[in-house]
C-alpha cells in the first residue's frame, strides 16, 4: 500500500485540478466577454437556480452522514447561509432576485420550467454523491470553492461593465459570496487534509473533487445546449 501524501503534496494535488473548474468553460468566457444575449442570461440564471436550490440539501446530507459534532457545527452555517436564518433572506433568495433582474418572474424560476434535463441530472447526481459517499469525500467534492473566489470577483466587474441593465444590487449573491468563499475555502482544505489520513482516503478525495468539476462542466454544457435552441 502506498504511503500517504504529505499535507503539502495532498493540497497541491487538489489545487492541481483548478484547470478543470468551470471558469474555463466557453460559456463562461462568453459571459465575461459580454457576448450573451438577455435570453441566454435568463437561461443561465434559471438553470443555475436549480443548482443553488439543491446546495443546502447537499450540505444537509454531509451533516447527516458525519459522526463528528465539531464537523457538523462547522458545516451548519453553510446550510443557513443558503437557506437563510429566516424566510426572505439567504443565498437562495439573493439568487432569485438575480433571476428577476435578468427578466425572469419568480414563478417561472420556482416551478423550474426552464431547467434543462442535463442540468437536473448533473445536480441530482451531485446530491446523491453527498448522500451516499463518506462525509469527507462529500466535503472534498466541494473544494471547487478554492477556485471560485477570483471568478466571482471578475463576474461582478464584467457583468457591470458589459451588461449595463443589471444593477450592482442585483448581483448581491456574488458580492456576498466572495468573502464567504475566501474563508470557507481554506477551512475546507484544512478539514480534508486533517481527516484524509491514508493514501486511499486522499485518492478518494481527489477523485471526489474531480467528479464535482465534471458535474459543474456538465451543467454548463447543458445550459449552452439549451441556450442554442430557438
Amino acid at each position: 500500500m502506498s504511503a500517504p501524501l504529505s499535507h503539502e503534496e495532498f493540497a497541491a494535488a487538489l489545487r492541481g485540478l483548478s484547470h478543470r473548474y468551470w471558469g474555463t468553460h466557453p460559456f463562461h468566457h462568453r459571459m465575461h466577454a459580454g457576448e450573451l444575449s438577455e435570453r441566454e442570461l435568463r437561461i443561465w440564471a434559471a438553470n443555475r437556480w436549480y443548482y443553488q436550490r439543491m446546495i443546502p440539501q447537499k450540505d444537509a446530507a454531509i451533516i447527516s452522514n458525519c459522526p463528528l459534532p465539531e464537523v457538523r457545527r462547522q458545516w451548519l452555517p453553510r446550510l443557513v447561509y443558503h437557506d437563510g436564518a429566516t424566510a426572505g433572506e439567504g443565498g437562495i433568495e439573493r439568487w432569485l432576485r438575480l433571476c428577476e433582474a435578468v427578466g425572469l418572474s419568480r414563478e417561472e424560476v420556482l416551478d423550474e420550467r426552464h431547467v434543462a434535463p442535463g442540468v437536473r441530472f448533473a445536480v441530482d447526481a451531485y446530491v446523491t454523491f453527498a448522500r451516499t459517499k463518506p462525509w469527507v469525500e462529500a466535503v472534498a467534492s466541494g473544494l471547487t470553492e478554492m477556485f471560485s473566489g477570483h471568478l466571482m470577483k471578475r463576474r461582478v466587474a464584467d457583468m457591470l461593465a458589459n451588461y449595463a441593465w443589471i444593477n450592482r444590487t442585483d448581483l448581491a449573491y456574488f458580492t456576498n459570496r466572495i468573502d464567504a468563499v475566501s474563508g470557507e475555502g481554506q477551512a475546507t482544505v484544512d478539514l480534508v487534509l486533517r481527516h484524509c489520513e491514508t493514501r486511499a482516503q486522499q485518492e478518494a478525495a481527489i477523485a471526489a473533487l474531480s467528479f464535482k468539476c465534471d458535474v459543474l462542466w456538465s451543467i454548463l454544457d447543458a445550459i449552452e445546449r439549451a441556450a442554442a435552441k430557438e
